[in-house]
This record gives structure tokens, sequence and C-alpha cells, in this order.
């Protein structure tokens, strides 16, 4: 077994206050590219650059390219939880772990089984007619074409996610602020922490360790206890870590 995996094992005993603040890496395991890795998003070629494209003003004046670009790379209906998303929810359900930040919007760590879950950046699986609030799932978007119109209302259906431009939710942040003070443990993973402002919460982080685990450096590594620059899911899918 690896030194680090000891350390983060020792860690994770020790703690009955665990946060878990993840990005993108988290899903990669699953299927779901991330923006910034070299087969990431960014560095795919489409007419407009992800960022812009995924915009408050782009969604507002090129609707129907917003929504095929959104169909085709930020729905995922095949991708299922990996072995992150699992250990994560299973450590919630052991008393060990308090909360899960997310700035991911592919709804899996729900699907794994966790419970208290502050999504920063929204949910592909939620979607609310901007004229009636009517609710509508994924699927609804998944099968339509162009810009997608409410039954009701003909109003339309714009995923629950944030857009660039668009500020968070107060409520999920003022979660997440708090889960993150309250922790004894901030475990950081899949993440490069460069979307802000979600990647300015640690700096709530109070507590004794704080452990980074992802495939490249990040800001938080000066000041961690703890890095592992491997895939998180792997990691976390040592056996030993919930073994006494």
């Amino acid at each position: 077994m690896e030194p680090a995996v000891i350390q983060l094992k020792e860690m994770v005993a020790s703690s009955d206050n665990i946060v878990f603040f993840g990005g993108a890496g988290v899903s990669t395991e699953s299927g779901i590219p991330d923006f910034r890795s070299v087969d990431g998003l960014y560095h795919q070629k489409f007419r407009y650059p992800p960022e812009t494209i995924l915009s408050h003003t782009f969604y507002e004046r090129h609707k129907e390219e917003f929504f095929d670009f959104y169909r085709q790379k930020l729905i995922a209906p095949e991708a299922r939880p990996n072995a992150a998303h699992v250990k994560l929810a299973q450590w919630e359900r052991d008393g060990k772990l308090k909360a899960v930040i997310t700035q991911n919007i592919d709804g899996l760590h729900q699907a794994a089984g966790s419970k208290t879950v502050y999504e920063l950046h929204g949910s592909t699986l939620r979607n609310y007619c901007v004229k009636c609030g009517a609710f509508y799932d994924v699927d609804f978007i998944a099968n339509s074409t162009g810009v997608p119109r409410c039954p009701k209302c003909g109003g339309i259906v714009k995923p629950d996610v944030v857009l660039y431009e668009e500020g968070l939710d107060e409520e999920v942040l003022s979660g997440a602020v708090s889960a993150i003070r309250k922790a004894d443990t901030l475990i950081i993973g899949g993440t490069s922490l460069v979307v802000y402002p979600a990647a300015g919460l640690i700096r709530y982080f109070r507590g004794r360790h704080l452990v980074v685990i992802n495939m490249q450096p990040t800001g938080a590594d000066a000041q961690a206890d703890l890095c592992i620059a491997k895939p998180i899911g792997q990691v976390l899918s040592e056996d030993v870590l919930l073994e006494d």
C-alpha cells in the first residue's frame, strides 16, 4: 500500500466531519470529459470556444446553437457513478462525511446515494420553463430539437445550470460555506481550482486535514497536508480506506 494512501486512511479514520469538494475530474472515470485536460472540451474544435457557448450572453443571443452544444456535450445519459461517487456516499452513510460540494452538473453523487450535495453549478437533471416555471427532466431536453419549448405555455425550457456570467445560487453557496467551516477534514478532488467563485470557497476551511487528490497541481497544494496525483476513483476504490 502506498504511503500516501496509508496517510489518507489515517486521516479518514480520525475524522468525523469530512467535507468533499469536487470538480470535473470526479466524473471523468464515468466517461464524462472535463474541460481543461488534454482531451477535454477546451481542446476540442468548435465554432466558438466552450466557455463562450456556455455563457449567459451566448445563450441569450444564439439559443439554438447553445442547445445543440448542450445536448451534445453536457448531457450524459449513459454515465454511471464510479468508485469515487460510491465511496463518498458510503462515508456519508457511515457518518464520516457530512457534505459533498460539487462543481459538476451530472447528478452522479445523488445517483450513488449521497444525500447532502451542494451543486454549485446546478444540474442537467433539472430544467424549468422560464415563463410558467414547469419542471422538465433531462430526457425532455435530450429528446428535444432546436430550442426546447414548454408544451403547456410555449416558454423556453432552460436547464437549471449556472452559465458563465451568472451568479451562484445564494442558498447553495451559504450551505457549502457552512459545511466547509465546520469540517475537520476537507478533501479536494478532481478539480483544478481555477473556476471562481467556486474555487474560492476552500478559504473558509479551518479544520485539521486538507487533502488534495488531483492529477494536475492545484492552487491548494502548498497548504495541503496531503497531495495525491492520481485519478480520484482509483484512490478511493482502495478498500482499505474504510477498514479498521
